[in-house]
Formats: C-alpha cells, sequence, structure tokens
C-alpha cells in the first residue's frame, strides 16, 4: 500500500484560500488515484475531488465546484486541492486517500484503500 501525509491545513477567513498537499510514499504513486475526502463534526466523511492517474481527468463534488482545484505532480509523488473562496461550511478535517482503480474515477469512502491522517481546515465567517 502507499502511505499518505497530509499538510497545509489552517485558519482562514471566508472569502480565502489554502493549499492542502498530500505527500505519498511506498508503493509508485503513479498507480493510484488520488481523492480528497472532509469530515465535519458529526457528519459522515464526503467525497471532494478526485484525479486520476497521470491527472487527465477529475471530477468534484458539487459543493466545491468551481472554487476547488485538484492536481498531482507525479515527479514529487504530491497530490494537492487548492482551496479558494473558502466558506463557513467548508471547513472539515480534509483528508487524501488513493485508490488503485484505473478504470474510473470513484467516489465512495470505501473505493479508496489508503488513507492520510487528516489535516484540519477551519473557515471563519
Amino acid at each position: 500500500q502507499v502511505q499518505l501525509v497530509e499538510s497545509g491545513g489552517g485558519l482562514v477567513q471566508a472569502g480565502g484560500s489554502l493549499r492542502v498537499s498530500c505527500a505519498a510514499s511506498g508503493r509508485t504513486f503513479t498507480r493510484y488515484a488520488m481523492g480528497w475526502f472532509r469530515q465535519a463534526p458529526g457528519k459522515e466523511r464526503e467525497f471532494v475531488a478526485a484525479i486520476s492517474q497521470i491527472g487527465g481527468s477529475t471530477y468534484y463534488a458539487d459543493s466545491v465546484k468551481g472554487r476547488f482545484t485538484i492536481s498531482r505532480d507525479n515527479a514529487k509523488n504530491t497530490g494537492y486541492l487548492q482551496m479558494n473562496s473558502l466558506k463557513p461550511e467548508d471547513t472539515a478535517v480534509y483528508y487524501c486517500a488513493a485508490d488503485l482503480s484505473v478504470t474510473t474515477l470513484r467516489t465512495g469512502v470505501g473505493d479508496f484503500g489508503s488513507w492520510g491522517q487528516g489535516t484540519q481546515v477551519t473557515v471563519s465567517s
């Protein structure tokens, strides 16, 4: 399996921007599609965005479409989630995850076999 470590979370005002990163180690990073999920207190973990193995395909949840951008740098074994126009409802722990599927981008929590420990993003109003 691949090991994942998130970083870059923090506190930002509404309307601001933040970029979180996901550093991968272990198995070959390019074997995996990557996803970002988030979990707010008292809520279930939800899908945010996904990107294919070489970055040619992306998919977003409707709640973040047009505001968030997922990307990856395979030379650095790192994935990114750029978050713009942040809202208080974006407050959550953000997790990156890896999926071995090569046929389609998936969005279910159970589809992803490796997870990072999460990084807190707090958006103040």
